[in-house]
């Protein structure tokens, strides 16, 4: 669970874990994707991708677990409450000297981008979208879910906004940033994605 790996992570910088309202906020009603799962899974694929020092490790954890504690889809919004979060928990836990890495983490989920040269930031936002390089059935269940995620946005605007954001990630130069990430997800991902773009443009066609 992420409240395991959060507390496991803030022993190994050091800190003294508290009880969290971690688990609680990723259990909210109105999430169907963005879930405890969701945040388990970044947690267990990040620290797989690149190698890393157990601080690394620790505070790359402490990223994934964070990232989407915060989740009412507002775009922006949510990372930079989530980011609060961490800071105000990691505070209280004795270790504000990492809130500091740990918000500029997941800050850096708002635009997906990362210097090359910044292993931890590259495995975190490699395995926030490893679900875009998933089967086409867990692809799928993905994009049903965030669609309803977004609930209250009419179908015409979804699918303008929707291509949009598909269209951004088929044109990136390099969609993963870690050799990894590339190597395991890539391929799939982009037929995925060129996939569902097809779907949105179909339906606007009928």
């Amino acid at each position: 669970m992420p409240d395991h790996a959060w507390r496991a992570a803030v022993s190994t910088l050091g800190g003294s874990p508290v009880d969290t309202d971690l688990v609680a906020r990723y259990s909210e009603p109105h999430r169907r994707y963005h879930t405890l799962a969701h945040a388990r899974s970044v947690a267990r694929d990040a620290v797989t991708l690149v190698p890393l020092s157990s601080q690394e490790t620790a505070v790359l954890t402490l990223a994934a677990c964070a990232h989407d504690v915060v989740y009412d889809a507002v775009p922006g919004t949510d990372e930079q409450l989530s980011a609060s979060w961490a800071t105000d928990w990691l505070t209280r836990s004795g270790l504000a000297p990492f809130a500091p890495r740990v918000s500029s983490l997941i800050l850096m989920t708002i635009k997906h981008t990362a210097d090359p040269s910044d292993p931890v930031a590259c495995a975190l936002l490699d395995a926030d979208l490893a679900i875009l390089g998933s089967p086409a059935s867990d692809y799928d269940a993905y994009a049903s879910a965030v669609r309803q995620e977004y609930s209250a946005v009419p179908d015409d605007a979804w699918r303008t906004g929707r291509s949009r954001v598909l269209n951004s990630l088929l044109e990136r130069d390099k969609l993963f940033l870690t050799p990894a990430g590339r190597d395991r997800w890539a391929a799939r991902a982009l037929r995925n994605l060129a996939r569902e773009l097809e779907s949105l443009s179909g339906d606007v066609a009928t």
